[in-house]
């Protein structure tokens, strides 16, 4: 699996891309377990415009955001017309993550990984949670001693996807620790395989979740605070190969995600370490509008 080349220093092509950075990584409370996503100002930006990008937590899609916490991160990279190691740049206090200008047509990943961050939940939220991520193996292990509350230490993993025209920049694996890998460019077809890698080899079983929200007229998303939750419009556990195949019957913006959970690494500090994955993207053409705000998962 080939990753991210990031070099310790790497230098920004000013002839392929204009970067200031700022960084925006949210700190959940103890008793949230929330999808985390990467957020642009608009999906498809053309050579030579500016678009901004941060990142958001919350569920249903509704989110907030924090300033940069420089200690948290541990690479913040795009692949472009050229791959870069943006984890160097961003100031602290700042809402905004990049300011990038594309030089081509050819599209743009990002993708951020954190640290871990410990946390403990009591014993029935954190069950309510284990149920609602399709993490059985954990509930099974906890089934002699449902009470004790949920030590947990969790990091993430996130992906975005910038329109263009080269589906290569978007299908190699990244080599986070837990990756959504879409098999072809995302949001040009009505559906969207994808691959989950674990430590960059295909997973079974983790159940993938999908959520859509229309975008503003002016092609942005709407801002993550101000919008309604909506329920998950999609569901499915991965295949031996780790696959899903995801139908987009709607128009606008994607996120996909997926978690899983294991015994933590450093039992002095949690009994179980998670790691959230996710993917962001648009689909632009629909066959029907955006879903409401009720749940269309399947089973």
């Amino acid at each position: 699996m080939k990753r991210f080349p990031l070099p310790p220093h790497a230098l920004l092509d000013p002839a392929a891309i204009a970067v200031a950075l700022s960084f925006l990584v949210l700190i959940p409370s103890a008793g949230e377990a929330h999808q985390y996503w990467l957020t642009p100002s608009r999906y498809r930006v053309e050579a030579g415009e500016t678009v901004e990008l941060g990142a958001a937590v919350g569920t249903g899609f509704r989110g907030r955001g924090v300033t940069w916490d420089a200690g948290r991160c541990v690479r913040l990279a795009a692949r472009s017309k050229a791959a870069l190691d943006l984890s160097r740049e961003p100031a602290s206090g700042e809402l905004i993550w990049i300011r990038l200008r594309p030089a081509d047509a050819g599209g743009t990943m990002f993708a951020f990984e954190s640290n871990f961050r410990p946390i403990e939940l009591p014993a029935a939220e954190f069950e309510h949670y284990l149920r609602d991520e399709g993490l059985d193996a954990v509930l099974r292990a906890r089934r002699n001693a449902p009470d004790l509350p949920g030590r947990e230490r969790y990091r993430r993993c996130a992906k975005l996807w910038l329109a263009g025209d080269d589906a290569s920049r978007a299908t190699e694996p990244v080599g986070l620790p837990l990756e959504i890998v879409p098999l072809s460019a995302p949001g040009t077809r009505g559906e969207l395989s994808v691959r989950v890698l674990a430590d960059g080899s295909p997973i079974r079983g983790l159940l993938v979740k999908a959520w859509n929200r229309p975008l503003q007229p002016s092609g942005g998303p709407l801002d993550p605070e101000a919008r309604d939750s909506v329920g998950v419009v999609w569901s499915g556990r991965t295949d031996e190969r780790g696959e899903v195949t995801i139908p987009l019957g709607y128009a606008g913006e994607w996120l996909v995600s997926v978690v899983r959970m294991e015994k933590s690494g450093d039992p002095d500090e949690a009994d179980w370490e998670s790691t959230w994955a996710s993917l962001t993207f648009e689909r632009r053409e629909s066959a029907a509008p955006a879903p409401s705000t009720a749940s269309r998962a399947r089973p």
